[in-house]
């Protein structure tokens, strides 16, 4: 259902995470918009430039996560 009144985008600092290659990566702290009834997020180019900078340029990361993994079951 398709609403009339305008999308309320913030600023806010979210985390982005990505799977590349059978690894994940986590990215905090990241600009973005943020659509306050969806949660959807939209991030400037530069903002997406810099998240490939780091990724694929292997920068060394600030910290490690040990992240569970399940399979899913039905």
């Amino acid at each position: 259902m398709m609403s009339n009144e305008p999308e309320t985008l913030v600023e806010k600092q979210v985390t982005y995470t990505l799977q590349l290659n059978g690894q994940l990566f986590v990215i905090e702290n990241v600009p973005a918009r943020v659509n306050e009834e969806t949660g959807e997020q939209f991030f400037s180019p530069s903002i997406v430039e810099h998240l490939q900078q780091i990724i694929l340029t292997g920068q060394e990361p600030d910290r490690f996560a040990e992240v569970p993994v399940y399979h899913y079951v039905a």
